[in-house]
């Protein structure tokens, strides 16, 4: 086959043109499968209705003919239908074009005809410029085998058809039967679900007995206890009860009261010893007997702590010695972050390690530590206990 094919390719000649050859300038043999392969009978029927002014009548077979026969000379079907293959097969042709030589020419038809992709290619190959009358007339040959294995595939096809036909009546009736099926478990669910609602419809009911069942229970239960003996003396003790638990609760309370008023008194009679101890003496005892003054001139005192009632007399006793007094409650009351800036402008810090949290105890301190403040502890937040401090503060300058 391969030696044949070699033989046929030598027997073409060189071309006798360099420009694509027209319809109309092909040989007449070239132009019946022509038409029958590359255009179809629609719309070969279309451009002979559209040039006749739609008043084709003929039959397929007929019209085919004409326009062979009208292929023959250059005319407005022959151009007609030369514009319509142009268009239809565009692609093709811009591939055959970079085709140079006969030989190659003659590959490219060879592996068209291979895929079967005959149409387009036997027109690009046709009109090519490097088509020769031997090629051409091996090109109608070639397409003459493709027609008659065409047919064959169609009859096979046409088997096929006839098979799947029949297969397809058997899988209708098959559908028929699984369609019964169908209807027949459709009614059978539907049987199925009428019992269940059935059955839900009992269960409800008796639900709603056993409801009733418990309210009367219940109002059974509701009648015992109120004909239950000594239910009202045991309503009278548990209101008695809670009066007696009210009754201690404000005795508590007039406890704590109390309490704090004997630590107020406490507080008023140590400040009025203070201020006996600091009253002027004689003159006869002034120059003997008379403590000497504090070292608090001029000074900033912070006093961290205590109890809030007592910071009016704390402020008396050191603004008394001539110094500055300031108060932070300890983080209880006041923003614990004014604390940094109170221990900031102090010269001397008073803490009441009794009555502070412990985030304040330890923040002054790390303070007084770091910037070498002197800080006076104090246990007892009472106004003697703050004079023994500043005392001893005093005795410490004075050494």
């Amino acid at each position: 086959m391969c030696e044949r094919h070699a033989s046929e390719a030598q027997t073409i000649a060189a071309p006798l043109s360099s420009r694509r050859r027209r319809l109309w300038q092909l040989d007449h043999s070239c132009h019946c499968p022509l038409i029958g392969v590359g255009l179809p009978l629609p719309v070969l029927r279309k451009l002979v209705d559209k040039l006749s002014g739609g008043k084709t009548v003929a039959d397929d077979y007929e019209i085919h003919v004409a326009a062979v026969s009208e292929c023959a000379s250059r005319n407005r079907l022959s151009e007609a239908l030369q514009k319509e293959l142009e268009r239809r097969y565009a692609t093709v042709l811009l591939r055959y074009r970079a085709i140079p030589s006969t030989e190659q020419l003659f590959a490219s038809w060879r592996a068209a005809v291979a895929v079967g992709d005959v149409a387009g290619a036997f027109w690009a190959a046709l009109t090519h410029p490097r088509c020769t009358p031997a090629l051409e007339q091996q090109l109608c040959r070639d397409l003459h085998m493709v027609q008659h294995q065409a047919g064959a595939c169609v009859r096979a096809d046409l088997g096929k058809f006839n098979a799947l036909v029949g297969a397809h009546a058997q899988l209708t009736l098959d559908l028929g039967k699984a369609q019964q099926r169908v209807v027949a478990l459709q009614a059978e669910k539907s049987a199925l679900t009428a019992q269940h609602e059935q059955r839900m419809m009992q269960m409800q009911a008796s639900l709603i007995g056993k409801d009733s069942l418990i309210a009367s229970l219940q109002a059974q239960l509701e009648q015992l206890r109120q004909n239950a003996p000594g239910l009202d003396s045991r309503i009278r003790l548990t209101a008695r009860l809670e009066q007696m638990e009210q009754q201690q609760r404000a005795l508590r309370q007039q406890i704590a009261d109390l309490q704090l008023s004997a630590a107020r008194a406490a507080d008023a009679v140590e400040l009025r010893e203070v201020e006996a101890a600091s009253a002027p003496a004689p003159a006869a005892l002034l120059a003997s007997e008379a403590p000497p003054a504090l070292c608090l001139q001029q000074r900033a005192v912070l006093c961290v702590g205590g109890r809030s009632g007592n910071v009016a007399t704390y402020r008396t006793l050191i603004e008394g010695e001539g110094a500055r007094f300031s108060h932070h409650d300890g983080g209880l009351e006041d923003n614990a972050s004014r604390l940094d800036a109170s221990l900031a402008a102090a010269d001397l810090v008073i803490c009441q390690t009794g009555c502070i949290s412990h985030s304040a105890y330890w923040r002054v301190k790390d303070h007084c530590k770091r910037h070498g403040k002197r800080c006076v502890f104090i246990d007892n937040p009472s106004i003697s206990s703050l004079a023994r401090g500043l005392q001893l503060h005093d005795e410490d300058c004075k050494r």
